[in-house]
Protein backbone atom coordinates (compact mmCIF):
# COMPACT_ATOMS: atom_id res chain seq x y z
CA UNK A 1 0.00 0.00 0.00
CA UNK A 2 1.33 3.44 -0.88
CA UNK A 3 1.80 6.23 1.10
CA UNK A 4 0.25 9.40 -0.28
CA UNK A 5 1.16 13.09 0.80
CA UNK A 6 -0.82 16.51 0.54
CA UNK A 7 0.54 19.52 -1.15
CA UNK A 8 -2.38 21.25 -2.18
CA UNK A 9 -6.53 21.85 -2.75
CA UNK A 10 -7.98 22.43 -5.93
CA UNK A 11 -9.76 26.02 -5.35
CA UNK A 12 -11.44 27.17 -8.55
CA UNK A 13 -11.67 26.21 -12.44
CA UNK A 14 -9.02 28.58 -14.41
CA UNK A 15 -10.37 30.01 -17.85
CA UNK A 16 -12.41 27.41 -20.13
CA UNK A 17 -9.60 25.35 -21.79
CA UNK A 18 -9.64 22.64 -18.66
CA UNK A 19 -7.40 24.18 -15.86
CA UNK A 20 -7.53 24.82 -12.16
CA UNK A 21 -6.40 26.68 -9.81
CA UNK A 22 -4.45 25.53 -6.75
CA UNK A 23 -4.24 26.68 -3.38
CA UNK A 24 0.05 25.10 -1.86
CA UNK A 25 0.40 23.59 0.57
CA UNK A 26 4.22 22.51 0.30
CA UNK A 27 7.15 25.15 1.55
CA UNK A 28 8.79 24.50 -1.74
CA UNK A 29 6.78 25.62 -4.43
CA UNK A 30 8.81 24.85 -7.22
CA UNK A 31 8.06 21.47 -6.68
CA UNK A 32 4.81 21.80 -8.86
CA UNK A 33 6.79 22.87 -12.16
CA UNK A 34 8.69 19.27 -11.52
CA UNK A 35 5.48 16.98 -11.37
CA UNK A 36 4.59 14.60 -13.60
CA UNK A 37 1.53 12.94 -11.80
CA UNK A 38 -0.40 13.60 -8.93
CA UNK A 39 -3.37 11.91 -7.24
CA UNK A 40 -6.58 13.77 -6.14
CA UNK A 41 -8.60 12.22 -3.68
CA UNK A 42 -12.55 11.13 -4.12
CA UNK A 43 -14.49 10.44 -1.19
CA UNK A 44 -11.03 8.55 0.74
CA UNK A 45 -10.16 6.94 -2.88
CA UNK A 46 -7.14 8.14 -4.58
CA UNK A 47 -7.03 8.57 -8.10
CA UNK A 48 -4.45 9.26 -10.66
CA UNK A 49 -4.07 12.29 -12.76
CA UNK A 50 -1.12 13.19 -15.08
CA UNK A 51 -0.04 16.61 -15.60
CA UNK A 52 -0.13 18.40 -18.52
CA UNK A 53 1.27 21.39 -17.82
CA UNK A 54 1.86 24.41 -14.72
CA UNK A 55 1.91 27.66 -14.60
CA UNK A 56 2.50 30.22 -11.70
CA UNK A 57 1.10 33.18 -11.41
CA UNK A 58 2.37 35.28 -8.39
CA UNK A 59 1.02 32.50 -5.41
CA UNK A 60 -1.25 30.96 -7.29
CA UNK A 61 -0.59 27.86 -9.22
CA UNK A 62 -2.70 26.71 -12.51
CA UNK A 63 -2.63 23.25 -13.14
CA UNK A 64 -3.84 21.88 -16.38
CA UNK A 65 -4.76 17.70 -16.32
CA UNK A 66 -4.71 15.50 -19.37
CA UNK A 67 -7.79 14.58 -20.61
CA UNK A 68 -9.26 17.74 -18.88
CA UNK A 69 -10.23 20.54 -21.94
CA UNK A 70 -13.25 22.47 -20.96
CA UNK A 71 -14.31 24.44 -17.63
CA UNK A 72 -16.82 21.68 -17.48
CA UNK A 73 -14.18 19.03 -17.05
CA UNK A 74 -13.00 20.69 -14.38
CA UNK A 75 -15.60 21.22 -11.81
CA UNK A 76 -15.84 18.55 -10.15
CA UNK A 77 -12.29 19.21 -8.99
CA UNK A 78 -12.77 22.06 -7.06
CA UNK A 79 -12.34 21.89 -3.38
CA UNK A 80 -10.55 18.53 -3.88
CA UNK A 81 -7.26 17.84 -2.16
CA UNK A 82 -3.97 17.36 -4.10
CA UNK A 83 -1.26 14.27 -3.02
CA UNK A 84 1.89 12.45 -3.92
CA UNK A 85 3.63 9.36 -3.54
CA UNK A 86 7.03 8.96 -1.33
CA UNK A 87 8.30 8.93 -4.87
CA UNK A 88 7.64 12.20 -5.61
CA UNK A 89 8.28 14.09 -2.38
CA UNK A 90 10.52 16.39 -2.26
CA UNK A 91 14.46 16.00 -0.96
CA UNK A 92 14.98 17.96 1.97
CA UNK A 93 18.37 19.50 2.76
CA UNK A 94 19.86 18.25 5.87
CA UNK A 95 18.33 18.44 9.79
CA UNK A 96 14.89 19.56 7.50
CA UNK A 97 12.21 17.07 8.10
CA UNK A 98 8.67 16.54 7.26
CA UNK A 99 5.62 17.55 9.76
CA UNK A 100 4.04 13.66 9.20
CA UNK A 101 7.66 12.57 9.94
CA UNK A 102 7.93 14.35 13.59
CA UNK A 103 4.19 13.97 14.50
CA UNK A 104 3.75 11.23 16.97
CA UNK A 105 7.74 11.28 17.86
CA UNK A 106 8.91 11.01 21.33
CA UNK A 107 10.92 13.77 23.00
CA UNK A 108 13.40 12.74 25.22
CA UNK A 109 16.17 15.18 27.20
CA UNK A 110 18.55 14.14 29.57
CA UNK A 111 17.38 10.23 29.08
CA UNK A 112 13.85 11.12 30.62
CA UNK A 113 10.59 11.13 27.99
CA UNK A 114 9.02 14.93 27.79
CA UNK A 115 6.17 13.56 25.93
CA UNK A 116 5.10 13.21 22.25
CA UNK A 117 5.05 15.24 19.38
CA UNK A 118 1.44 16.39 18.68
CA UNK A 119 1.15 19.45 16.37
CA UNK A 120 4.15 21.42 14.49
CA UNK A 121 2.82 25.17 14.22
CA UNK A 122 4.23 27.36 11.57
CA UNK A 123 5.75 31.11 11.82
CA UNK A 124 7.72 33.02 10.54
CA UNK A 125 10.80 33.18 12.56
CA UNK A 126 10.76 29.06 13.28
CA UNK A 127 8.75 26.18 13.65
CA UNK A 128 6.84 25.50 17.41
CA UNK A 129 6.56 21.49 18.58
CA UNK A 130 3.88 21.32 20.59
CA UNK A 131 4.57 18.13 22.57
CA UNK A 132 2.43 16.56 25.35
CA UNK A 133 3.07 14.90 28.11
CA UNK A 134 2.14 11.95 30.22
CA UNK A 135 -0.18 14.01 31.79
CA UNK A 136 -1.78 15.83 29.42
CA UNK A 137 0.19 19.38 29.48
CA UNK A 138 1.17 20.86 26.15
CA UNK A 139 4.65 22.34 26.05
CA UNK A 140 5.73 24.77 22.97
CA UNK A 141 9.09 23.96 22.18
CA UNK A 142 10.84 26.43 19.44
CA UNK A 143 12.00 23.87 16.44
CA UNK A 144 15.75 25.33 16.62
CA UNK A 145 18.84 23.44 15.89
CA UNK A 146 20.25 25.50 19.29
CA UNK A 147 17.91 22.81 21.10
CA UNK A 148 17.87 19.73 19.75
CA UNK A 149 20.69 17.20 19.70
CA UNK A 150 19.00 14.44 16.63
CA UNK A 151 16.26 12.94 15.53
CA UNK A 152 15.58 9.84 13.90
CA UNK A 153 12.55 9.67 11.89
CA UNK A 154 12.57 5.86 11.75
CA UNK A 155 12.52 5.43 15.40
CA UNK A 156 10.33 8.50 15.69
CA UNK A 157 12.51 9.79 18.66
CA UNK A 158 13.39 13.53 19.09
CA UNK A 159 16.24 14.48 21.27
CA UNK A 160 16.70 17.44 23.04
CA UNK A 161 20.28 18.85 24.21
CA UNK A 162 21.21 18.37 27.85
CA UNK A 163 21.37 21.81 29.45
CA UNK A 164 19.83 24.79 29.86
CA UNK A 165 15.91 24.95 30.29
CA UNK A 166 13.80 24.85 27.62
CA UNK A 167 10.44 26.47 29.33
CA UNK A 168 9.65 27.88 32.40
CA UNK A 169 8.41 24.80 33.88
CA UNK A 170 11.27 22.64 33.24
CA UNK A 171 12.48 20.48 36.20
CA UNK A 172 14.38 18.14 34.48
Amino acid sequence: MSNFYLIAAVTSVSGKKGAVKIISYSDYPERFFNLSKVYIDFFGEKKLFFVDSVKQQKNTFILKFKNFNSDKDCEILIGKEIFVDEENLVRLPDNHFFIHDLIGSRVIKNDKELGVIKDVLQYPANDVYVIEDNAGKEILLPAIQGFIESFDNVKKILKLKAGEDLYEDDES
